[in-house]
């Protein structure tokens, strides 16, 4: 009886998990763009999860690493909702890798401008760091990326937390990513995290900082040049 029982609970759990799987997706039911828009990312940590991909092809693990607060069901879920929504897809890495890995589409991609503009809203939101606020290095990219403006190069930037360098400029591929730049960068920033938590807040131009000496600037190509005489 009690197997019976155990089997029953069982199966219905999977019924349901099954129909969890094959909802449809809410919708706002307006017909309106932005209302659109936010039936596709408008998600708890849809956005976030588009932030981490801007910086190339990610694992699931590192994903969930970056993402401190997401569960592992919720993070799996925004995934598949993003694919088949046609804002990531998911592929295996040939060997010695062979594992998964999610990557934006040009549609997710083009999410870059709305997450800068975000980013810019959400400045005067910012105040100062709670204690239980987690940080990672590069989260500091998209807000350094605003403070570059229409400048173009590869730039390293050396924070406290950590190491991260971005793409600035870039018509294609990843946005940025975490570590030392890939090659020889076209100049190197060093600063401590409170001016870049102030440049981030609007607080601080990148300009005005390394006019202070608070961000230091080397390299010898017209880019650097550019940003240690602006």
């Amino acid at each position: 009886m009690l197997l019976g029982f155990t089997k029953w609970k069982l199966g219905k759990s999977n019924d349901m998990s099954r129909l969890r799987r094959m909802s449809p997706r809410r919708s706002y039911d307006q017909y309106c763009s932005a209302a659109r828009a936010l039936d596709a990312v408008g998600d708890r940590w849809t956005l976030l999860i588009v932030r981490e991909l801007l910086a190339g092809p990610r694992r699931y693990t590192d994903l969930h690493a970056d993402l401190p607060g997401v569960s592992t069901d919720m993070l799996a879920s925004r995934l598949k909702d993003m694919e088949r929504d046609g804002l990531a897809t998911r592929r295996r890495l040939p060997p010695p890798g062979a594992a998964y890995v999610y990557e934006l589409t040009a549609r997710g991609t083009a999410l870059l401008p709305v997450l800068q503009a975000l980013g810019a809203w959400g400045e005067a939101e910012l105040g100062e760091r709670r204690p239980t606020d987690a940080v990672r290095a590069h989260w500091f990219a998209l807000p350094l990326l605003r403070a570059l403006g229409d400048e173009t190069g590869l730039v390293e930037v050396r924070l406290d937390e950590g190491v991260f360098h971005v793409h600035a400029g870039a018509a294609a591929g990843p946005v940025y990513g975490d570590g030392p730049a890939p090659g020889e960068p076209d100049a190197r920033l060093s600063l401590d995290t409170g001016t870049c938590t102030a440049i981030g807040r609007g607080e601080l131009t990148l300009a005005d900082a390394v006019r202070a000496g608070r961000v230091g600037v080397t390299g010898d190509t017209p880019l650097a040049k550019e940003l240690r005489e602006r």
